[in-house]
């Protein structure tokens, strides 16, 4: 549907060019004599290329109107009621200033009637654009504004923890808000809710699951936790996603939380706080020290010959040597090393059995005289 404004400016453009093709006509009437003829012909032939040159100029305006009721539909969504009251006050002074250096400027020859329109423009958008920033040195940050609703609401001077995608779709971070170990306030950017809801229409089944669970790991967060949840409207046009998520977290002065490898590497070298669920993961898994005994499921044969592979419950993956012949089977290991990497723990072990039997044989040829 074509906004009704379109028309009128098409219409507009068709009259103003019909004038100036008229007053076009009228000068040069003045200037060369011409008959009566000629004169209806020069009038038909210049107010026609008047009209049409209006008419499809016009089109070019209306592209022109149509972006920058965008664009200043965008800023006054995301300006605060204080931004638009000062950036109108700003213009009407800016405007004032304009008025009152009309009567000089209009005495300058051959410019004189379009300097005052010029000025009136340009003061105003200069005015306007002073009154919003005043503004926004006035109001308090964002941050500061998360912080004292935390307090108020009793949780503490806690600061504002910022969802990036990976980490909601991950979901484990529901589990970790349950238990209260992290404080709110939990901030989502919009951004980021728009990335999920174009990860969730994607055509690709995958993607497709993994934007929905995202959105559902949301709902239960907001509806079901007791966790302050706040959606943040404030974006940063021509950036990709990960470099809005830091610039808004150093914004609020929060911290950032992802599961995201890259993001955490590029947080730290940005000097944003940033709280990494990988690494928290790895953390609280239990210790296993050599020489302790576990019963695992061998479920799988290793890359090395005659090993096998079982899983904790938490996912940390035993290698049992000499465990192939035990697929399918439970039996009980002796941890005998323990591998720490940046994905997680890895652990080697040895079927208790086999290890009682090196023993025994060890005992026995210390035993021979």
């Amino acid at each position: 549907m074509k906004a009704p404004w379109r028309g009128g400016l098409t219409l507009a453009g068709l009259v103003i060019g019909l004038l100036l093709g008229y007053y076009l006509f009228k000068a040069l009437g003045s200037a060369v004599h011409l008959n009566i003829y000629q004169k209806i012909g020069a009038a038909l032939l210049i107010g026609a290329l008047g009209g049409f040159v209006g008419f499809f100029s016009a089109g070019g305006l209306q592209r022109s109107v149509a972006k920058l009721n965008l664009f200043m539909e965008g800023r006054v969504l995301r300006s605060s009621s204080n931004e638009l009251l000062s950036g109108g006050v700003g213009a009407l002074l800016g405007l004032f200033a304009a008025y009152l250096i009309t009567t000089p400027v209009e005495a300058i020859p051959v410019v004189g009637n379009i300097l005052p329109i010029v000025f009136a423009v340009f003061l105003g958008y200069v005015g306007g654009f002073l009154g919003i920033g005043v503004a926004r040195r006035r109001e308090p940050r964002e941050g500061e504004l998360l912080v004292k609703r935390s307090v108020k609401a009793g949780h503490g001077r806690s600061v504002p923890k910022v969802l990036d995608t990976s980490v909601i779709i991950d979901g484990r971070i529901a589990d970790i808000l349950e238990t209260g170990f992290i404080e709110g306030p939990i901030v989502v950017p919009q951004f980021v809710l728009d990335e999920l809801r174009h990860i969730a229409d994607s055509a690709d089944v995958l993607k497709r699951n993994r934007g929905r669970r995202g959105l559902d790991v949301l709902n239960h967060i907001q509806k079901e936790l007791q966790v302050p949840v706040q959606i943040n409207d404030k974006d940063y046009p021509n950036m990709e996603v990960d470099s809005k998520l830091l610039r808004l977290t150093k914004a609020l002065e929060g911290k950032v939380l992802t599961n995201d490898f890259n993001l955490n590497k590029v947080a730290v070298l940005q000097q944003v706080p940033v709280l990494n669920i990988n690494e928290l993961a790895n953390a609280v898994k239990p210790v296993v020290l050599p020489g302790e005994e576990m019963m695992v499921h061998v479920i799988k044969e290793g890359k090395e010959v005659g090993q096998g592979v079982a899983y904790l419950d938490d996912g940390t993956m035993i290698v049992v040597d000499g465990g192939k012949k035990f697929i399918g089977e439970t039996l009980a290991v002796l941890v005998t090393s323990v591998l720490q990497t940046s994905a997680g723990r890895m652990i080697f072990a040895k079927p208790k059995s086999m290890n009682e039997r090196q023993e025994q044989n060890g005992n026995r040829l210390q035993a021979q005289p």
